[in-house]
């Protein structure tokens, strides 16, 4: 058996438990000897397959055979990552986040997941998730260098530290190479677009003490558009007649919101642009004006994208025993990609964007608004926003030992993330001059609103620009974030302490000292009312740490044994001391040979995270229904009370460390050979978690609290009134919104992982599979408050209670195949998570499960080479429908796509080595 056998698991990718032979056949011929490996969850080494805590591990062989060709893609498959994140079509990655994506163990947000590669903490993405909290970007991982994934639920502070709230993700990368390995791999979809290339080498060399592993992979994923895929194409996918109206891309309007009729010949004469499609269209209870069905369409649904990784483990061992150690990780990464088109409204010089202005030219109060088409803006990738990312890892240490039984690893790692990010925008004021002309002053009319004089020739509206004139009110904003973290660390570990009457206890001790900082550096005219629709804030700042923490295993008895850690660290900046004790333990009880028993207790916490804290104030424009408007009017759906809004946020120095406890129970059996099957209760308990406020949560608090649906006193109706600007006239401006400690949120539920090895004449038969069911998830805002259940009807929470993946791969000589399938479980429709659903309706809340299939082939050519074809969606699955999701692209981008049947061809070759 391999060394990396150790991290072979009974999850979803697991490969086998050497003790379960103890049972059923002699031992000479049934157990196997491991060597001792360290594995995600303990820093001490052993030879054991399984321990107290359940370690999920997917190989490179599964990731190959299950048809994944990207991380992101290999994490989503995972039953344990039940978060809603960012797809490379939301629109909160593509404002604050271009091209990163990220894992969520058990749905407490990404933050509460620590991902590692090799063990080490990496720097985090340099921008906020959903510009809030920092976050590790999983994207640029090289999957082509990858030899394991292992991920670990629950609490790990005491081992980890900060951050492991909701488990651990670590990456090893290959550190043990014979010969020289490329791989080169070739995809598109079935539907059109979405071409990908992959080629990567893998070598390595001794000379004499000095050994070299390192690697290379280039990647490149050409853009897959809206425009390519016939379910998001055109408003007329929309699943209600009134959503299907075409999209306003030139609109005038009084000031009650009436649009003011263009007329046939003046969208007649605009009929060339977006692509042809713009038209006289009608809005039913509004009016006429210029639009384009079309136009929808022109985000990507995949982002463009060309990079490289390298990758390189160096070793050099002395005469002594001592090893000097280094691990080097580069990357550089091209990303493009496309929300929208810009578009252009009147925006104050203060920022007021309601946009009302009196034109003399008519005599009337007016608003205008504009959407640029492709033909304006000199092509959609004139539009696109591009970022470069920069990755760069090192460390290096000596390790080796200081007596007998005693080892030493003393060790230094430095890791950096830098980008530079562009968005297309439109410069407020130059557009201003441009459609109205100069400002003649101030109108006041009879209930003493003000509102700014212009002379504009409506004319001015509805005329397409030049591209110099686009140009001359067009720029691109450019962020230059980075982020940093250095630790230096030394461990010491010692796999025979004492005896003990069930064999020799283990101990490792560590002590940590580091420092983080990260810096957006922002475009000093993003900060201002510059950009139209655009007020981004600053954020920099850096914290240092130091951690001190131990851990002992004790084996009790031939049948049981016992293990503790314990671990203190402390986070010191802007004047604030942090300091936080967490502390783990773990029972192993094998009563026969294939049967153990297990579970383990641990306490964790999250230091603040620094967006969170430094976040300098600045806003945006969200849009949400005004609920108080709504349920003033009496009226039965709040769609229609939909604004823009101003989004104003700023970080909090004075937050607590998050907090939770986690415990998890179960049992791992072989009843025969080849059969291996797990069972494991979880329950984490988070408090003092830090979250922004939401926006909608606000508007609807305030509703209740304003027409008597809720106590007025109470601190939810306190804080969301205070949080709410209206205009003199009741208008809803704005909301202020910034991180606090909420008071809880929980999950529990199942994990149960299955795996069967059949022997027959015609080949081996491999049946694995992973199911998480989720028993509860609530969640709750303030002490006092009512506890919501997320899997509640309107609980405005989009995530599912079941996930399953299943595979069954057969083998036979230079053949193999894999047929790979996912269940996703339901979700809700979107008036559940829009918390409108009407129960009396008598439609369902929930969208059906899903499903999705792969297929992978491989054939062993010779003893160096291997081909490989593998299907994604395999069905050609699209995303589910929903007669409620009547915003663009109408699915849930979240949990969905309309990429379609992906088809990857690859081949490996060896040269030189041992056999593949």
């Amino acid at each position: 058996m391999r060394k990396q056998a150790m991290a072979w698991s009974i999850q979803l990718a697991l490969m086998g438990v050497a003790a379960t032979a103890g049972a059923q056949a002699p031992a000479a011929s049934g157990v196997q000897q491991l060597d001792t490996v360290q594995v995600t969850g303990s820093r001490i080494p052993r030879a054991q397959v399984e321990g107290p805590a359940p370690v999920t591990v997917i190989t490179a062989e599964q990731i190959q055979a299950s048809g994944f060709t990207s991380v992101p893609d290999v994490l989503r498959s995972m039953s344990q990552n039940g978060g809603e994140t960012q797809s490379q079509q939301s629109s909160s990655g593509a404002d604050f986040s271009p091209g990163a994506q990220q894992v969520d163990l058990r749905g407490l947000g990404p933050n509460h997941t620590l991902v590692l590669v090799n063990g080490r903490r990496i720097a985090d993405f340099p921008m906020p998730f959903q510009g809030r909290s920092n976050f590790t970007d999983v994207s640029n991982i090289p999957i082509g260098m990858i030899e394991r994934i292992e991920v670990l639920t629950g609490s790990a502070s005491a081992i980890y530290g900060s951050d492991a709230i909701a488990g651990v993700v670590n990456f090893i990368l290959k550190k043990h190479v014979d010969g020289t390995t490329v791989d080169v791999r070739m995809g598109t979809a079935t539907e059109g677009g979405a071409d990908s290339f992959d080629i990567s080498l893998a070598s390595g060399f001794d000379a004499g003490r000095f050994s070299a592993v390192y690697s290379l992979e280039l990647q490149s994923q050409t853009p897959l558009w809206a425009y390519e895929r016939s379910q998001q194409d055109s408003t007329l996918d929309a699943p209600t007649e009134s959503a299907r109206a075409a999209r306003r891309a030139y609109l005038r309007t009084d000031y009650n919101d009436d649009y003011l009729d263009p007329g046939q010949a003046t969208c007649d004469a605009l009929a060339g642009q977006n692509r042809g499609s713009t038209q006289y269209a009608e809005r039913p209870r509004y009016g006429f004006y210029c639009g384009s069905d079309r136009s929808i369409g022109y985000g990507t649904i995949l982002s463009k994208r060309r990079g490289v990784n390298g990758y390189a483990s160096l070793n050099y061992a002395f005469d002594n025993g001592t090893q000097w150690f280094a691990d080097v990780q580069m990357g550089y990464h091209d990303i493009a990609l496309m929300r929208d088109v810009t578009q252009w409204g009147r925006m104050a010089a203060d920022g007021n964007e309601d946009g009302y202005f009196y034109n003399q030219a008519t005599d009337q109060v007016e608003f205008w608004q504009r959407q640029f088409s492709p033909e304006e803006m000199g092509g959609l990738r004139n539009g696109m926003i591009r970022s470069t990312q920069k990755t760069f890892s090192v460390t290096t240490g000596f390790k080796g030992s200081l007596g007998p039984n005693w080892d030493y690893e003393a060790s230094l790692s430095h890791s950096q993330y830098q980008s530079s990010i562009r968005w297309p925008q439109i410069i407020a004021s130059k557009a201003n001059a441009l459609f109205l002309g100069e400002q003649l002053g101030e109108y006041t009319d009879d209930d003493d609103n003000v509102f700014p004089v212009f002379n504009a020739d409506p004319a001015r509206l509805y005329r397409p620009l030049s591209r110099s004139e686009y140009d001359s009110i067009a720029a691109k904003t450019t962020y230059t974030p980075k982020s940093r973290t250095d630790t230096a660390a030394l461990t010491l570990t010692n796999g025979e302490l004492f005896e003990l009457p069930g064999g020799k206890a283990g101990f490792a001790a560590t002590a940590e000292f580091g420092n983080q900082s990260y810096a957006l550096n922002p475009d000093p005219l993003a900060t201002g009312y510059y950009y139209y629709s655009w007020k981004d804030s600053d954020g920099h700042g850096s914290r240092n740490r130091w951690a001190t923490a131990a851990e002992l295993r004790l084996p009790l008895h031939d049948t049981l044994n016992v293990s503790v850690a314990g671990r203190y660290d402390q986070y010191r900046y802007s004047g604030n001391s942090i300091g936080k004790a967490t502390w783990s333990g773990g029972i192993e009880w094998r009563p026969i040979d294939s049967l153990l028993v297990r579970g383990s207790y641990g306490t964790a916490f999250r230091a603040p995270d620094l967006h969170y804290v430094y976040a300098g104030p600045g806003n945006d424009e969200t849009s949400n229904n005004d609920y108080y408007a709504c349920q003033l009017d009496g009226a039965d759906d709040c769609s229609d009370y939909e604004e823009n809004l101003i989004r104003t946020r700023e970080g909090n120095r004075k937050l607590d460390p998050e907090t939770s406890t986690s415990w998890s129970a179960g049992f791992v059996w072989s009843p025969a050979v080849g059969l291996d099957l797990s069972v494991d209760w979880f329950d984490i308990d988070m408090r003092d978690q830090v979250q922004d406020m939401d926006v909608g949560t606000i508007l609807r608090d305030e509703a209740a609290c304003r027409l008597g649906g809720a106590d007025a006193n109470s601190p939810t109706c306190v804080d969301a009134i205070s949080r709410v600007t209206r205009t003199s006239d009741g208008r809803l401006y704005g909301v202020h919104v910034n991180p606090i400690n909420i008071a809880r949120e929980t999950t529990q539920g199942i994990d149960v992982g299955v795996r069967y090895r059949l022997t027959t004449g015609i080949g081996d038969f491999i049946l694995s599979g992973n199911h998480t069911w989720v028993k509860t998830h609530d969640f709750q805002q303030f002490d006092g408050d009512v506890v919501e259940d997320k899997f509640a009807v309107n609980s405005g929470f989009d995530i599912p209670r079941t996930k399953t993946s299943a595979s069954i791969t057969w083998e036979n000589d230079a053949w193999s195949a894999t047929l790979y399938g996912s269940r996703l479980g339901k979700l809700p429709t979107y008036d559940s998570y829009d918390e409108s659903f009407d129960p009396e309706s008598g439609d369902s809340p929930w969208i059906g499960a899903t499903y999705r299939y792969n297929v992978s082939v491989q054939y062993r050519v010779d003893d160096h080479s291997r081909l490989s074809l593998s299907v994604v969606n395999v069905g050609n699955k699209m995303p589910p429908k929903d007669a409620t999701y009547t915003s663009y692209p109408y699915y849930d981008v979240s949990w969905f796509d309309t990429v379609g049947r992906t088809i990857n061809l690859q081949y490996t070759h060896k040269f030189g080595g041992t056999a593949l």
